[in-house]
């Protein structure tokens, strides 16, 4: 970097403040057995990067949820990255000593913390064992379970040895004064919990005297579970129907607590009276009967048990819509024939050769080889020859949709477009720089109508940044 071990130094403090980095210590083993050096290495976090761009979905979540002090204070999460309550605290004071201000902003950060969308910090550094050792325990939990998998990058390690224990992520404890008291202690787990845990916590050295020292930050894994569930609710609105889509979103609402990721296979089971009570909660289901719930949950596709229970297919819904997000980009870069044929060989999934593409999708000839050379060009469709020898031989060309590396490809794409269209709402801000800098009486005649057009292209640009977005995360975080 050539610059200075100070500068080193306060630029990861930084990128740590704003969760864009993680250190962890590694253990490397010297030439003997008792002999071995501990490093402290760091990491970038690049999901926490790009959710970044995300923010604003993210306030959106907490305004609809919340009153305005809630978003106040989590835009000042958003901000800073990491907080105390002491910090926190001094933001709501703005420098006036003010007991309400304090037990104000306790109440608030409660309530961000029990709606799950604030967490406790992960570890700063945790220590990362060998590889050898990590792998001696691969090897030995696959050996026994076949459910459990060590996580295979460094990244995904490092992640999981931070991440704080379940019952100690959303804990609680806060120290008030009082006249009568003297001191007293209010301990909170959001949802099932109990009182020996806050006992057994409470003498946690991290708390300090008040649980003001206790590092708070935005749980980004409660926004994507909404996010997803959300993607999956429209896309059964749109190709089914809404009685469907609040069937589904009951069993969601319902199941939330039971997901402990964010890419959940299934949802559930559930029991009809279950489901059919979250319906009922929502104005949408209130005209649903019984019958009619029932109804829905079969056009969903759901596994019925003995009990009538049912379990939804969450991961067959997500490919769903990513199958209609590519296709949707087939029809509107390539055209109409090309759609089909590529639905076509997608729905199959399997090799075919082109005079059979071409009579199923009733394309000519001619025209389905360039459109099928074409699509391969672009790296949306896999080829193979066959050759077939005797008195004559012949070639035939297969071909099929290959989604391990179509996948990948279509969202390196949209990664570039993301890039594309953030450099273009800099360049127009840059470019009218010295007129956003004018006051606003002074903005008449033709500085008004270049204000009002700058402002139209920069809604435009960041409301089709934000649609990409949702297609982003529909095939890397879903």
């Amino acid at each position: 970097m050539e610059i200075s071990a100070s500068q080193v130094k306060n630029c990861l403090l930084v990128l740590i403040q704003q969760n864009c980095v993680q250190a962890f210590s590694v253990e490397h083993p010297g030439g003997d057995e008792d002999e071995s050096r501990r490093s402290t290495e760091y990491m970038a976090v690049f999901d926490n990067i790009i959710h970044r761009m995300r923010f604003p979905k993210f306030v959106a979540v907490v305004s609809q949820e919340l009153d305005k002090e809630c978003v106040e204070l989590f835009q000042g999460l958003l901000q800073h990255g990491r907080l105390t309550l002491e910090k926190m605290i001094d933001r709501a004071k703005s420098g006036q000593e003010d007991c309400p201000a304090q037990d104000a902003t306790r109440e608030t950060l409660s309530k961000l913390i029990n709606a799950r969308f604030v967490e406790r910090c992960p570890d700063p550094e945790p220590h990362l064992s060998p590889p050898s050792e990590e792998e001696g325990r691969a090897r030995k939990r696959t050996k026994f379970s076949k459910v459990a998998a060590e996580p295979q990058t460094i990244e995904e390690r490092v992640l999981a040895a931070a991440a704080p224990m379940e019952a100690k992520r959303f804990l609680t404890i806060f120290h008030t004064t009082t006249e009568e008291d003297g001191q007293k202690t209010e301990c909170s787990f959001p949802g099932v919990g109990e009182k020996r845990k806050c006992d057994a916590l409470e003498s946690d050295k991290e708390l300090g005297s008040d649980g003001s020292q206790v590092l708070w930050r935005v749980n980004v894994q409660e926004f994507m579970h909404r996010f997803r569930h959300k993607a999956c609710v429209e896309n059964v609105r749109e190709r089914l129907d809404g009685g469907a889509a609040v069937a589904l979103n009951a069993m969601l609402e319902t199941s939330r607590s039971m997901e402990k990721k964010v890419k959940t296979d299934n949802a559930g089971p559930l029991t009809i009276n279950t489901i059919y009570e979250e319906v009922m909660k929502g104005e949408a289901g209130r005209a649903m009967t019984l019958d009619h719930l029932r109804a829905s949950l079969v056009m969903l596709g759901c596994e019925r048990g003995t009990d009538e229970s049912y379990q939804i297919d969450l991961k067959n819904i997500i490919e769903l819509a990513q199958n209609e997000e590519v296709e949707s980009v087939v029809l509107k870069r390539y055209g109409r024939e090309a759609y089909r044929i590529f639905r076509l060989l997608s729905k199959a999934n399997r090799l075919i050769e082109t005079d059979k593409i071409s009579s199923t999708a009733f394309v000519d000839k001619t025209e389905t080889s360039k459109i099928l050379f074409r699509l391969w060009k672009d790296e949306f469709l896999h080829m193979e020859k066959v050759v077939v020898t005797g008195p004559r031989q012949t070639q035939f060309l297969l071909w099929k949709v290959n989604k391990s590396t179509l996948w990948p490809h279509v969202l390196d794409e949209m990664y570039h477009a993301a890039l594309n269209l953030n450099l273009r709402v800099a360049y127009e801000l840059e470019k009218e720089n010295e007129l956003l800098n004018l006051p606003i009486e002074k903005r008449s005649g033709p500085l008004e109508k270049r204000y009002n057009r700058l402002r139209t292209v920069r809604l435009l640009l960041e409301s089709s940044l934000m649609k990409l977005d949702d297609a982003i995360m529909l095939f890397h975080d879903f």
